[in-house]
């Protein structure tokens, strides 16, 4: 079993391609790349940690149809965009566990998962790990300030390959990040 963490798929939601630069021409491009691209990492008895917003709010329908074909065992940390579905017991009961933070250990240690960032965090003073998403690949005075926390982890698909990612290639992707190179 693996462990990987994503966040702000946007899965339905074509304006993330104007407003984040996505390198898609349609929807239906940039959502099958992103379930092309989890498929391609993420067996059944993975876990899936999503700091937020897998999907727009739209079509629940749609939106369940596609999540229903992500591999994987989903641990759902709820963004700005996620509260349109949790009324949908169905969207649901796709997630191992809906919540606004997530709670695991790792081999790196205490790890929260929340969808947005955060100045301090549960157990931040004693070397817990935040995985957060939110600001996408933007580059503003939010960023900046994340930049300075040396464990906080941006695991937007926009600056990880538009792939769920594990641990150790989620601080790899930070780090070219914040160099300017993600």
């Amino acid at each position: 079993m693996n462990i990987f963490f994503t966040a702000d798929c946007h899965i339905g939601h074509f304006n993330a391609v104007r407003t984040c630069n996505r390198p898609f021409d349609t929807l239906e491009h940039m959502d099958e790349t992103l379930i092309e691209n989890w498929n391609s990492r993420v067996h059944k008895n993975d876990h899936v940690y999503i700091a937020g917003d897998l999907a727009w709010r739209g079509r629940v329908e749609s939106a369940i149809c596609k999540i229903k074909r992500l591999k994987g065992v989903k641990h759902l940390a709820v963004g700005n965009h996620d509260r349109f579905y949790l009324k949908n017991k169905e969207y649901c009961s796709l997630f191992d566990e809906v919540a606004p933070m997530l709670y695991l250990n790792n081999s790196e240690g205490h790890v929260i998962v929340c969808h947005y960032p955060m100045a301090e965090w549960n157990k931040s003073r004693c070397g817990s790990w935040l995985v957060y998403g939110h600001i996408h690949n933007k580059r503003d005075d939010v960023y900046g300030f994340m930049a300075t926390r040396e464990k906080a982890l941006n695991a937007g698909v926009d600056i990880c390959q538009f792939m769920p990612v594990k641990f150790d290639e989620l601080i790899a992707y930070n780090e070219a990040w914040k160099k300017g190179e993600g």
